[in-house]
């Protein structure tokens, strides 16, 4: 059996502390792994992806969501078959070697930067809605200095501001699904001035108005809405009891799918037919100026913008910490290993907010929000895709080489090696689907150019690697003898 991969070794600073601290409690993953499970897509999203594939959006969503179920169980059953795994990318390391730690860290890092520019992006669409003529900027660098000062406290700080940033966007789609319940039950006017009911979804064209093609399509942004889903995966290391929360965070994805993403989406499409939903706003804000409140738009803009900062605040969270391991396994700068005294990797943290600003440049080329957040989107989607398709194959590798840890597991992934074959089989159609349109096959171009940029530099560097691998102990000699012969 391989030797398990052990957690990073910090570098520390003048007054630092030596490790991660484990300061998030079972009521902050919860809230965690349902913050990450309801991201921008929905919110910003949701009216393109509705106007792309119509009432069969419900039936995007819920695939994608079955899919990524077992994708988070395969994860999960990982991440508790040794304490020392402090995130997936440590996974990837000990099943598949070096070179796939090395990969998988940079491109999580990538994922979460991409992932940070369209929530700038969603974010000065948000502020626009309240003062049009706001400049790009600003939004932008409010935003970044928000997070990093709620980031470089303590990772207790951004579990509690990630707690309520979550029960916001709980109670908001809570609240859109009793409004459209109310709506429908009164008969209230609705969108286009129609009359809410439950047969908006088939009354238009039937629940596929825009046959296959818009189906499909539908696929496009609504994966972006699940990037975060795995977020718990990177929390690992900073978890008081990992073995208690980590299953009932994933296990409870299924309810949360069906009420945040079949519930809400079926509130929209049954007060506004699907053909009257603007794809360019989010759908969430249209909803409640229907109700006739006065304040209730800006409301919902307000709880809206503060989701995309949510997403935002995750994203920032999980680039710090893969960094932080990152440089202490020497695939990062020495620099981004140093933990500040309160135990938060702040030179990581910096880097990584440094990086969203690079959203004021695609805004500056003067393309529509919605434009620039689906080119943004499809590059994000795609690198998650790299990323939960490496872990499920490293998933398959551990089945072959510890079935006695399989066998041993208190949280096995339904179905083993069965369920890990449809999560790739559905990731490689896809990447079939995102090539459909020009928006979403420009985003996969350059998620391709960086994956075989990144595999490159580890192939370079693989012989260094190796060395260094043997030095800790972290793979076997036949992971050895893989990485020589890459």
């Amino acid at each position: 059996m391989t030797t398990p991969v052990p957690a990073p070794t910090p570098q520390t600073g003048d007054a630092s502390t030596a490790t991660l601290h484990r300061s998030l409690t079972n009521r902050h993953i919860q809230l965690i792994a349902i913050g990450g499970a309801i991201g921008t897509g929905l919110f910003m999203g949701s009216g393109k992806t509705i106007a792309t594939a119509g009432p069969s959006v419900l039936l995007v969503y819920a695939t994608i969501g079955t899919v990524l179920f077992l994708f988070m169980r395969a994860m999960g059953e990982l991440l508790l078959s040794d304490s020392r795994y402090g995130t997936f990318s440590d996974i990837a390391r000990d099943l598949l070697g070096p070179w796939a730690g090395f990969v998988t860290g940079w491109t999580y890092w990538l994922c979460w930067i991409v992932t940070g520019v369209a929530d700038m992006v969603a974010i000065t669409g948000y502020v626009r809605f309240w003062w049009p003529g706001t400049p790009a900027w600003a939004p932008v660098v409010v935003t970044v200095i928000l997070l990093f000062t709620l980031n470089a406290m303590t990772v207790k700080a951004f579990g509690e501001t990630e707690f309520w940033f979550a029960l916001i966007k709980i109670v908001a789609i809570v609240a859109l699904i009793l409004v459209g319940i109310g709506m429908v039950v009164m008969g209230a006017k609705g969108g286009g001035g129609q009359p809410a009911a439950l047969s908006n979804l088939w009354s238009h064209g039937g629940f596929f108005p825009t046959g296959l093609s818009g189906f499909l399509g539908g696929f496009q942004i609504a994966l972006f809405a699940f990037v975060g889903i795995e977020l718990v995966g990177t929390t690992a290391g900073e978890t008081a009891d990992p073995v208690r929360t980590l299953p009932k965070a994933i296990n409870s994805i299924p309810l949360r799918i069906m009420l945040f993403y079949i519930g809400a989406l079926t509130a929209i499409m049954a007060v506004t037919p699907w053909d009257e939903v603007d794809p360019g706003s989010s759908p969430f804000v249209m909803m409640f100026s229907l109700t006739g409140l006065g304040a209730a738009a800006s409301v919902v803009n307000l709880v809206v913008l503060t989701a995309a900062a949510s997403s935002a605040n995750s994203g920032i969270y999980s680039t710090s910490r893969m960094l932080f391991g990152l440089a202490g396994r020497g695939d990062a700068p020495h620099a981004f290993g140093i933990l500040s005294k309160r135990a938060v990797p702040r030179n990581a943290l910096f880097i990584s907010c440094v990086c969203l600003l690079s959203a004021i440049v695609l805004l500056m080329r003067g393309d529509s929000i919605i434009g620039a957040f689906t080119l943004v989107t499809s590059m994000s989607a795609t690198l998650f895709m790299a990323i939960w398709t490496l872990i499920t194959v490293a998933y398959l590798v551990f089945l072959r080489k510890r079935p006695q840890l399989h066998r041993a597991s208190v949280f096995k992934a339904p179905g083993g090696a069965v369920s890990a074959w449809i999560v790739i089989a559905f990731m490689a159609a896809m990447v079939v689907v995102l090539c459909l349109d020009a928006q979403t096959r420009a985003g996969l171009i350059a998620s391709v150019v960086w994956l075989v940029f990144i595999v490159a530099v580890a192939l370079v560097h693989r012989h260094r690697m190796l060395v260094r691998a043997e030095t800790t102990g972290a793979i076997s000699e036949a992971q050895c003898h893989a990485v020589t012969h890459l």
